[in-house]
């Protein structure tokens, strides 16, 4: 007589049944009491399962070049954030910045291609429109670190056994034999560039803010949820669900850099992007972006609203939801980012 029990032989079948489990942090509240609970909860639990960062070195900031540009300057740096790593970055400076006239720095995050350069015009990827030199250009201290297994960090074709594999998968598993998170290793070289312009003179850096597309989504959500220096965040086609990375839309939509360990256990991804309340936050959606579908993100934007509802700070957390594709709103974040790092000085 066949079994009435419900098999599960693959993990796609059984990832859609732990789906179906409502997170028991997954923000329920209504009240700021509510909130201030809910939030040392969830932020002590993501703390924790993202796990250490490495002990910190040094920077020994070394300046490998300087190129005047038009409005700007454009140095590329390179600085240890700890014992085994280095980090590549580029530093734009606006011509109108001094130690008497400190201005305002945005911590620039790439997403996934050829890294950093495309942020600074060196190189060009149309979806992020080069917006660490249009920042700067009006006005922005901006710096754009490569993150790890991109850009100069990219590691040899030999060692990821490419073609076939993604080379922060493989940089993930390697780290996580020390106990790393991939993730938090990002975080980390992004607190250790925090730690670097707030050394600058002709910063202010009591106004930092943070600014990704995609995977720089991810970075600028993360960043601006355990880093209370980002004060402006603006978070562009990454806000969504667990659920539509992983089910059969999204088809494991998903890796070693953006993997956020345990997370499920206990929330989402408009959870994490709550901890940065009662600070500012844009979300960008993109009405045709095929990677982070505009259903999915307006359901997680609405359940972010609710927790800056909650929070009592509802005018800080705005929608952007404009005709496009997988790409950075450059107006709008730009005129988001002046009215809560400029005008509110």
């Amino acid at each position: 007589m066949p079994s009435k029990t419900k098999r599960f032989l693959s993990a796609e079948s059984g990832v859609a049944e732990l789906l179906k489990q409502t997170p028991p942090l997954h923000f329920s509240g209504k009240t700021k009491s509510d909130w201030q609970e809910w939030r040392r909860k969830f932020r002590a639990k993501i703390k924790q399962n993202l796990g250490s960062c490495p002990d910190p070195v040094p920077l020994e900031v070394e300046v490998l070049e300087s190129v005047k540009m038009d409005g700007y300057t454009r140095k590329k740096i390179i600085f240890n954030p700890d014992a085994f790593s280095s980090v590549p970055a580029y530093l734009l400076i606006p011509d109108k910045a001094s130690a008497d006239n400190p201005r305002p720095a945005i911590l620039c995050a790439h997403g996934h291609g050829i890294g950093k350069d495309t942020l600074a015009g060196v190189a060009d990827m149309d979806y992020q429109k080069q917006f660490a030199v249009e920042l700067a250009k009006h006005g922005y201290v901006t710096i754009a670190p490569d993150w790890r297994t991109f850009g100069e960090r990219k590691d040899r074709d030999e060692w990821v056994r490419r073609p076939g594999r993604d080379g922060c998968n493989v940089a993930y598993l390697a780290y996580g034999y020390w106990g790393y998170q991939m993730l938090n290793l990002d975080i980390c070289d992004a607190k250790r560039c925090l730690d670097y312009l707030q050394s600058l003179p002709y910063v202010d850096g009591k106004r930092l803010g943070c600014m990704g597309c995609s995977f720089g989504g991810t970075m600028t959500t993360y960043i601006s949820a355990m880093d209370n220096r980002i004060k402006s965040a603006v978070i562009v086609c990454y806000i969504s669900t667990i659920e539509d990375a992983l089910n059969d839309r999204g088809r494991g939509n998903t890796c070693g850099s953006q993997f956020m360990f345990g997370l499920r256990q206990y929330g989402d991804i408009s959870d994490v992007a709550g901890l940065i309340a009662p600070r500012a936050c844009m979300v960008q959606i993109g009405s045709k972006d095929d990677c982070f579908i505009e259903k999915d993100a307006l359901k997680a934007y609405k359940h972010l609203e609710a927790i800056y509802k909650s929070a009592g700070v509802p005018d800080r957390l705005e929608l952007d939801h404009f005709e496009g594709v997988h790409e950075i709103d450059l107006v709008s974040a730009i005129k988001f980012l002046d009215k809560n790092l400029v005008e509110k000085k």
